[in-house]
């Protein structure tokens, strides 16, 4: 099995995207590990602020497989792919960790760089992994959070539910 941990954010209709991107992921991939959801601005476009969170689950599928499943969900949360990198989205998923998985290639970015650049990314990855070691800088993720210095970059935790108190 291998651990993955992904980056999920949106900032149109984010409630809903959030809730429903993790209840399809759920259903893939359970049980899913999920951290505190934050908000923080949009970065390289004025918009609405974002609400970002990390998960992570074990799974034996395929790199290719994860993917295309990730790619699926977003299609399905209208995400056009294509179209300019900084701009506003209903949902945006990053496979940030694939097990000790490094490849940088055209089609795939692992592990991915924005957890060293956007405390929005790992602020919440350290809260689910913060003992993991990420495989380029041999450093664990809460030591990499720890050591963070984007002091410029300010995320607000919320009182999130990602599910309804009924369920």
């Amino acid at each position: 099995m291998t651990r993955v941990y992904l980056s999920i954010g949106s900032n149109i209709e984010r409630e809903f995207n959030i809730r429903s991107s993790v209840s399809q992921l759920q259903e893939l991939f359970a049980p899913l590990t999920l951290s505190s959801v934050y908000q923080s601005k949009a970065v390289g476009f004025q918009g609405s602020d974002f609400y970002n969170f990390a998960l992570g689950f074990d799974t034996a599928a395929s790199l290719s497989h994860i993917q295309s499943a990730l790619r699926g969900i977003e299609a399905a949360h209208g995400r056009r792919r294509g179209t300019n990198k900084y701009s506003s989205r209903p949902l945006d998923i990053d496979l940030l960790l694939f097990g000790d998985l490094v490849r940088h290639s055209d089609d795939i970015d692992i592990p991915r760089h924005e957890i060293m650049q956007y405390a929005f990314v790992l602020l919440p990855l350290s809260e689910i992994a913060a003992d993991v070691v990420h495989p380029e800088t041999a450093q664990t993720i809460g030591q990499m959070w720890r050591d963070f210095a984007a002091s410029d970059q300010t995320i607000k935790k919320l009182d999130f539910r990602f599910f309804n108190s009924d369920t």
